[in-house]
């Protein structure tokens, strides 16, 4: 079992979210960590669903490649970002096995549009969640955030809706308890 006190984020970390955090943007969350340096922290929420199709922000590529897109954080929702299982795409960031950041778009059009993507390799979200530099670390110490650094490769694995409890209970021990936790403890 991880010692979340232990673990310092990293690029390619995973953050869960506290059980009753407060904030409604990242209540109940489950946020990959695309980047993290001194001069701030770069995030996606798995998480949450917006109401919006891919072909609602984007010419679609292909009729049967239209998606939901996630809310990858309050920050500049006008931005389009993606997560993906695509080793051979430049500019790609590698986060973890098997899990990269970004790359060349015009590439990964064109790759999707000739069917060398499949639609269960990728991800789109509108905007992002970002930290100020020592803000996920104060968050952290506060006890806001579970990092866990040995989950990314499992992302693509599990369903979105029951992510943050299908990490913690993966994780064991305290965590696990804290995957039962009720929505509002008050109705327990």
């Amino acid at each position: 079992m991880e010692d979340k006190k232990l673990t310092k984020p990293q690029s390619g970390s995973i953050l869960i979210s506290e059980p009753y955090m407060g904030d409604p943007n990242f209540e109940r969350s489950v946020v990959l960590l695309c980047s993290h340096e001194e001069e701030g922290s770069f995030g996606l929420v798995l998480n949450r669903a917006s109401t919006l199709m891919l072909s609602d922000v984007l010419d679609v590529f292909s009729d049967d490649f239209d998606m939901l897109l996630g809310i990858g954080g309050p920050v500049q929702y006008n931005t389009l970002h993606y997560i993906h299982r695509i080793p051979d795409l430049p500019q790609a960031v590698k986060l973890a096995e098997d899990i990269y950041w970004g790359g060349d778009f015009e590439l990964l059009r064109t790759m999707i549009e000739t069917g060398l993507v499949d639609k269960d390799d990728i991800r789109f979200f509108l905007g992002y969640s970002g930290w100020t530099p020592g803000q996920l670390q104060e968050e952290i110490d506060k006890n806001v955030w579970i990092v866990n650094n040995n989950a990314a490769n499992k992302l693509f694995n599990l369903e979105t809706e029951t992510l943050w409890r299908s990490i913690l209970r993966q994780m064991g021990g305290k965590f696990k308890m804290l995957s039962n936790y009720p929505d509002d403890p008050r109705l327990n």
